[in-house]
C-alpha cells in the first residue's frame, strides 16, 4: 500500500522538526543551561518551542540514544547526573574506540586532510599565542581534531558508536570540569605528536599515543570532578 504524499511530507516535516529540536536540546544540556538531573517536561518543552507534543517526544527518544537523558517508570524523562563512575566507564570505551580510529586513518587519511588538520593544530596555537592560553576548547577545536580522525577511520560502526552513542556526554563532562583543566598546550603537543603518526603511516605509534591522550584527559577530568565534590561538601 503505498503512503499518501502529503502524509509522507508530513512525516519528513516531523522527522526534521525532531531533528532540530534534539539538537537544540543536546546543546542546552551539554551548557548547563539544562541542569543535570532535571525533569524533562514535555508541556513546558512543547510550548517552549512552539511544537506538538509528537515531536518533541521524538526528540527525547533521540537524547536517550545519545545517553543524555533516562527515562524510568512512574518518574519520567531526566537529564543525567554526571558521576565519577560513569566518567571512567566512558573514557575507557573512549580510549579503546578512538586508539583504534588512529591506528585506522593513519591508513585512510588523505594527504589534503592530513594536511588541513595541521593546518586547524597552527590556528590551535595562534589561538593560544593570542589569548593569553585560553584554551581553544571553547572554539570547538578539540573536539573538531578528534572528530576529524574518527571519520577519517572510514569504519562506519566506529563513527557511530563514538558520535552518536558516546560524545554528547563527553562534551558535558568536559564542559562540567572545564575551569580545572591542565595546561592547554600540552593538549595541542599531544594532537601534533597524533597527527605526526598518522600522517608517518605509523598506525600502531598513532593508537599508542591516541590512548595516553585520552588516558591522560580522563585522569585529569577523575581529579576536577574529585576537587568539585569536596569543594561541593
Amino acid at each position: 500500500m503505498s503512503i499518501p504524499v502529503s502524509s509522507h511530507l508530513v512525516s519528513l516535516r516531523s522527522a526534521t522538526l525532531s531533528e532540530d529540536i534534539a539538537q537544540q536540546l543536546s546543546s542546552a544540556i551539554v551548557k548547563g543551561d539544562i541542569p543535570q538531573g532535571s525533569k524533562i517536561s514535555e508541556p513546558e518543552l512543547a510550548k517552549q518551542y512552539g511544537v506538538s507534543r509528537g515531536p518533541l517526544r521524538e526528540a527525547i527518544v533521540k537524547l536517550e540514544g545519545l545517553g543524555l537523558v533516562t527515562r524510568t517508570a512512574n518518574v519520567g524523562a531526566r537529564v543525567i547526573q554526571l558521576n565519577l563512575q560513569d566518567m571512567l566507564d566512558t573514557f575507557t570505551m573512549r580510549e579503546a574506540l578512538e586508539g583504534m580510529a588512529a591506528r585506522l586513518a593513519a591508513d585512510t587519511m588523505p594527504a589534503s586532510e592530513v594536511n588541513n588538520l595541521y593546518d586547524l593544530l597552527d590556528k590551535h596555537q595562534a589561538h593560544l599565542d593570542d589569548n593569553q592560553d585560553e584554551h581553544y576548547l571553547q572554539q570547538g577545536g578539540n573536539d573538531d581534531f578528534h572528530l576529524r580522525i574518527i571519520h577519517a577511520s572510514q569504519n562506519a560502526k566506529l563513527i557511530r558508536l563514538l558520535t552518536e552513542e558516546l560524545y554528547s556526554v563527553i562534551r558535558m563532562y568536559r564542559r562540567h570540569t572545564a575551569d580545572q583543566r591542565s595546561d592547554p598546550r600540552q593538549a595541542l603537543r599531544e594532537h601534533r605528536a597524533i597527527l605526526d603518526a598518522i600522517a608517518n603511516h605509523e598506525g600502531d605509534l598513532a593508537e599508542l599515543l591516541m590512548r595516553r591522550h585520552i588516558s591522560r584527559a580522563s585522569q585529569l577530568l577523575k581529579q576536577a570532578m574529585e576537587h568539585s565534590e569536596r569543594a561541593s561538601h
